[in-house]
């Protein structure tokens, strides 16, 4: 907050962020624009395309009137605690309304999404799912009555891989845990030729590439370089901030966290100000 007092400050550090090398139209990508005097909104014009654009112009910014200080506030808290953090934390800290500080929060949560790296791994990959949601036990008599089999009605499922080399992790929520979603998701995220380790289940059996299976049913945890510890470690932060900061996730607002994690789980090596700059680029 003393780093950036004000909105003026705020703006020419978030436009650092965007444009570290230079301003560039939002439109056409021109480098040679000009400022317009006592424009706010909109402050620059572009020689090109003769349109007019700002910080704001196609960004998750643009749909909001929050100043730019505040959002700069809440990067900042958003990246700090590895467990993510509650709405009310930047409520308090920046005095607006709670549903404002819940709208900046999920938009910010986009810019984890395209801040991410979508180049397939090489492997070792780690490959695993889980679910998460409620209980049944907390469920109204009514639906526990028609909530059976291996997971509830109350249940998502989330998949993950791990790239043993890199250490970057890709996971989505998916409603299925079949053959077709599973293989889709490891072939879109593993090259062909990588060696991929996973849980041992039906659904991996046909799998194309060259893989092992973790027979935790025996009590089988690692057999050598098989072993999927990476992702249950993964597991075990995504849950935590679940039991403790989120309390709940809807299905609407589940795969939007479960990519915060994974884009917080790769920069999580950078200092503070390296994650507010990765999370700012995808913001823009």
């Amino acid at each position: 907050m003393d780093t950036l007092p004000d909105d003026t400050v705020a703006m020419r550090w978030f436009e650092g962020q965007v444009w570290p090398t230079g301003r560039r139209c939002r439109h056409s990508g021109c480098v040679g624009t000009t400022q317009v005097l006592n424009a706010k909104l909109m402050p620059y014009r572009c020689p090109l395309c003769r349109r007019y654009f700002g910080l704001r112009t196609g960004t998750v910014l643009g749909r909001s009137r929050v100043p730019v200080r505040d959002w700069a506030i809440a990067v900042n808290l958003e990246v700090t605690p590895l467990k993510s953090i509650s709405s009310m934390k930047p409520y308090r800290e920046i005095k607006t309304s709670q549903p404002t500080v819940s709208f900046t929060l999920h938009h910010i949560c986009e810019g984890w999404t395209r801040s991410s790296d979508s180049d397939r791994f090489a492997g070792p990959v780690e490959v695993d799912e889980t679910d998460m949601g409620g209980k049944r036990k907390t469920m109204p008599k009514s639906k526990r009555e028609h909530s059976t089999g291996r997971r509830p009605m109350v249940k998502r499922a989330v998949v993950c891989a791990k790239d043993r080399a890199t250490n970057r992790t890709a996971a989505k929520a998916v409603n299925a845990t079949d053959k077709e979603t599973l293989q889709g998701f490891v072939k879109n995220h593993a090259a062909e030729d990588a060696t991929g380790y996973m849980e041992e289940a039906r659904s991996y059996e046909t799998l194309p590439f060259d893989h092992e299976a973790v027979r935790h049913s025996v009590g089988n945890y690692a057999v050598g370089k098989a072993h999927i510890n990476g992702v249950e470690s993964f597991w075990s932060m995504l849950k935590r901030a679940y039991v403790g900061t989120f309390h709940k996730t809807s299905p609407k607002h589940l795969n939007r966290n479960v990519q915060e994690f994974t884009a917080k789980h790769d920069v999580r090596e950078l200092g503070t100000v390296s994650q507010m700059t990765a999370l700012v680029a995808g913001l823009s």
